[in-house]
């Protein structure tokens, strides 16, 4: 069998292997089963949307009326406060009617594009103007600037609107807030939460087999059942 001062180093290996990283594999646990018991559907806000009917619109400039210098690559027709827009190149909205270039969308306007896309019974609290956020941002890696849009309601509800394009966002909510800190504490990414190649992230999961390993070489050096069978 296995020297005992081998035993030893194994002992104490597994031991503070699993208080070190107990924290960790916990975190991993928790995160697991909240992903595996919520619905990804209500984590990304759908109850609180409703779904939305296109507009057809009249009398709308030919692309070749529009007063439009640079070449276009790309065109989207838009619907802001009932208005129809071209949203040009990603980067231009113009009014598709006058071919006037509209730089930005004002808070009403913010209000009816969030209005068209929620449900009635939310009720507005407050529009904000925000042009940046943080990395642990709940908006982070979107469109700015935009405004945010905050109902009345127990999970904190907030829809942000693009200024540039009016185009409607994202919704955010406490479950949502709570599926991103988990995701954060599960892909070890304390920045994006979207890397799974971070160098803390592969320490930690080396780290985890070598405390599987251990488990097994303590079993296998503690197991009466093997010393009996070594005996023989």
């Amino acid at each position: 069998m296995v020297k005992r001062k081998t035993a030893v180093v194994i002992r104490k290996t597994h031991r503070y292997l699993g208080i070190f990283l107990g924290i960790q594999f916990l975190m991993w646990t928790i995160s697991g089963l909240y992903f595996s018991w919520t619905d990804i559907d209500e984590i990304h806000g759908d109850q609180f949307k409703k779904e939305v009917t296109p507009i057809a619109h009249d009398n709308l400039l030919r692309l070749g009326a529009i007063p439009y210098a640079q070449s276009v690559f790309s065109l989207e027709l838009r619907t802001i406060a009932d208005k129809p827009y071209y949203w040009i190149n990603d980067s231009v909205l113009i009014d598709a009617e006058s071919g006037k270039i509209k730089p930005k969308i004002s808070g009403e306007e913010a209000l009816e594009v969030a209005s068209a896309h929620m449900i009635e019974n939310l009720e507005v609290t407050s529009i904000e103007l925000i042009t940046e956020v943080g990395k642990h941002h709940e908006y982070r890696g979107r469109a700015l600037p935009a405004y945010v849009i905050s109902y009345d309601h127990p999970e904190n509800v907030k829809a942000y609107i693009s200024v540039l394009d009016g185009s409607f966002q994202k919704v955010r909510h406490k479950s949502w807030r709570w599926f991103d800190f988990l995701w954060m504490t599960h892909t070890m990414d304390y920045e994006g939460r979207d890397d799974f190649n971070t160098i803390v992230l592969r320490a930690f999961s080396l780290l985890g087999l070598i405390t599987v390993l251990s488990g097994f070489a303590l079993w296998y050096i503690s197991s009466p059942t093997l010393r009996k069978i070594f005996k023989r």
